[in-house]
């Protein structure tokens, strides 16, 4: 994820590339992860295979990191980044839901639990964004580390409903990471909200 705190994005210094620049290395690896859902998919209804499919998924969320690492490592922090990071996090978690509800994997409760929050946020921040011009904000830390827990607690719900060696271990863990991961989704959800009402006071002004 890249690394960014709520408010206006601070000027380019340095060689910081253009704000807006799309083929830097962070945006490149964010987009080979994104080419990795028809593969999940593929793993998971052509080939019905849960484990590969829940081990594929497991590693995108574990190198969820590296494209924050690569934008400050090589000074490539982007406006474009800031945007195209989080959505494509929240895609890979809204495709590996949806393929947990389609398959029937349980817990299915908690299945629902997350689209319904993605869904409430998602159209919040669109109806925001396209219909009133609220100004962006950026994802916040606990935001992020509720993403890194759900990327992870799936999988292994995942690997829990299949016969792979040691599924009752990986069931254990995915309670132990989805029910923090889970709440703190709801938790950032609501302390979105005053951000949301900065962005819309800002948007309002900037049109005058």
């Amino acid at each position: 994820m890249t690394d960014a705190a709520t408010g206006p994005a601070s000027a380019p210094t340095g060689t910081q590339l253009s704000s807006h620049r799309f083929l830097t290395a962070p945006n490149l690896f964010t987009l080979l992860r994104l080419c990795c859902i028809p593969v999940f998919l593929h793993l998971l209804f052509a080939r019905d295979n849960v484990a590969g499919a829940a081990w594929l998924l497991g590693g995108l969320g574990a190198t969820d990191w590296v494209d924050g690492w690569l934008a400050r490592r090589f000074n490539q922090v982007s406006e474009f980044g800031k945007i195209f990071d989080p959505t494509a996090d929240r895609l890979l978690l809204i495709v590996a839901i949806g393929g947990i509800i389609v398959k029937g994997i349980p817990p299915l409760w908690f299945a629902w639990a997350v689209v319904a929050r993605e869904v409430v946020v998602g159209a919040t921040m669109a109806i925001a964004t396209l219909a009133f011009k609220m100004q962006r904000f950026d994802v916040t830390y606990l935001g992020k580390l509720a993403t890194f827990l759900l990327m992870f607690a799936i999988p292994g719900f995942m690997l829990g409903s299949s016969d792979f060696a040691g599924h009752e271990g990986f069931l254990v863990a995915s309670w132990l990471l989805g029910i923090p991961g889970i709440t703190l989704s709801y938790y950032t959800a609501v302390a979105y909200v005053p951000s949301i009402r900065a962005g819309l006071r800002a948007g309002a002004r900037a049109q005058g």
